[in-house]
């Protein structure tokens, strides 16, 4: 079955529509079509959260609203949701308690970044939990308010988000699921023509089927790169899969051994299961963007579009993940730091999609360390990325993986420095000078806006230096600056 036009719940009707350019962006419907300029266009490359509205989806059975960025987000992304935005929050002539808590705080400065800062903390208050100060600020890294009012707004989520919500959203939830319920049809979505669509199928194998007929196809997941090709590079992509809608694939399963995320499980819904494998990853992985970014960007999409500075394929590599990809009937399986061929490029044929990650667990003797070196702490992009697996017998290197991002065109492990560790003791003082001359072995870094070459080898250097203090367990001083106010 295959449906021709998408369809979404807003203001409490069905919209359908099936007159939508591939690229059209949920921004630019938002205010061009529909009219809704509370919703603003400020950075238009999802950084600052002056677009950012609310979808809500039913996911295990209750309604979840979650934040994201309205000028990434491709219009056919949301076919299935309920799509809010800050003009539908008000109750008649009452504010909603987060737009009372902005107004009695004075949380809104020159206003422009406030309806952001509003749908982000309607978001949150819709979580029903009594959020504290670290929980706000996380909540909101993804808003930047430019008059510097941080600190009422912050007053203005702890006042406003305390628990059990109990807005007009609250009381039809149920209503609203139903109605939701009603638009998971289970139908293979294609809206176009056969030269320009935007295409949702149902099932990996109709999603496969549909890639062996236009392997030159984009395929998106989050849009949190790709949506960025649309509104700063202004690419001309005809033809767009979107995988939002496959069956399965955002799966996440957790073993003994190993646990495996489906490609299309978001950070987000990934933070969970990663964090039980090592308290540093949790780290990581609160690190990854924003708020807005995690619930929509996904895993399989941070490895498949192969960035030299994604933040998880490090990591990934570092554990000894390994990366499953489908092509019609054909499955294949390859380790994860062998997909990453040369800048730009990767081991993915056209019309082959990836299906999941499944990243080792680690053993009684490993260790584990990575860090994220960035000019600021929340929502940027790595100058460096290191991470660091190693099998300590005593205080003895009995065995290591380390991969870095930010060093080369591609995550990569550093082969000679491997060299060096292995076998070595945890306590030689000549250890990290010789990491250092190994690391120039393994890595020749660029110079860029981020960093220059020299810093990278330099800090690269003191990471590693770093995690051998660490896992000796004799550090000098502290070596975590993370929760430190």
């Amino acid at each position: 079955m295959v449906r021709k036009h998408l369809h979404f719940f807003r203001k409490g009707r069905i919209v359908h529509l099936s007159d939508v350019g591939p690229t059209r962006t949920l921004l630019d419907h938002l205010r061009l079509a529909e009219g809704s300029i509370g919703t603003k266009e400020g950075c238009n490359e999802g950084d600052c959260g002056a677009c950012t509205v609310a979808l809500g989806r039913v996911r295990d059975g209750r309604l979840v609203y979650e934040p994201v960025n309205a000028c990434i987000q491709l219009l056919g992304m949301v076919d299935g949701a309920e799509v809010v935005t800050v003009e539908d929050l008000a109750d008649g002539g009452a504010l909603h308690p987060v737009q009372r808590a902005m107004v009695d705080l004075h949380g809104s400065q020159c206003g422009f970044c406030t309806p952001g800062f509003v749908m982000s903390l309607f978001t949150l208050y819709q979580a029903g939990r009594a959020a504290d100060r670290d929980t706000v600020c996380d909540w909101i890294a993804g808003n930047l308010c430019r008059c510097t009012g941080y600190r009422p707004i912050v007053d203005a989520a702890l006042a406003s988000c305390a628990g059990a919500p109990a807005d007009a959203f609250a009381l039809r939830a149920a209503d609203t699921a139903a109605r939701l319920a009603t638009l998971s049809d289970g139908a293979d979505l294609f809206v176009g023509d056969e030269a320009r669509f935007f295409a949702a199928p149902a099932s990996l194998d109709a999603l496969c089927r549909l890639l062996a007929e236009h392997p030159d196809a984009t395929i998106v997941a989050g849009a949190t790169d790709v949506g960025l090709w649309v509104t700063k590079q202004l690419r001309d992509l005809p033809k767009i899969v979107w995988l939002g809608r496959v069956a399965g694939l955002d799966a996440i399963e957790e073993a003994a051994a190993f646990i495996r995320i489906g490609a299309t499980a978001t950070y987000d819904a990934a933070a969970s299961a990663v964090a039980g494998i090592d308290p540093d990853l949790a780290t990581l992985w609160r690190r990854i963007g924003s708020k807005q970014v995690r619930v929509s960007g996904t895993v399989g999409g941070n490895i498949a579009n192969g960035s030299p500075i994604g933040d998880t394929p490090p990591a990934l590599i570092a554990l000894g993940a390994t990366l499953e990809l489908r092509k019609g009937q054909t499955i294949r399986r390859v380790p994860l730091e062998d997909f990453f061929l040369a800048y730009g490029r990767q081991d993915r044929a056209p019309g082959e999609v990836v299906v999941a990650v499944d990243v080792p667990r680690l053993g009684p003797a490993d260790v584990f360390r990575c860090y994220k070196i960035s000019k600021r702490f929340d929502q940027d992009i790595s100058a460096v990325m290191a991470a660091i697996r190693m099998t300590v017998d005593g205080d003895r290197i009995a065995g290591v993986r380390l991969a870095f991002g930010g060093m080369a065109g591609v995550p990569k492990r550093a082969a000679a420095v491997e060299a060096v560790l292995t076998g070595a003791s945890l306590g030689d003082p000549a250890l990290t000078r010789a990491v250092r001359a190994a690391l120039g072995q393994d890595f020749q870094p660029l110079d860029d806006m981020r960093a220059s070459a020299a810093y990278r080898l330099d800090v690269a250097g003191s990471l590693v230096e770093k995690a051998l203090i660490e896992v000796a367990g004799t550090p000098t001083s502290a070596t975590r600056v993370f929760g430190l106010r």
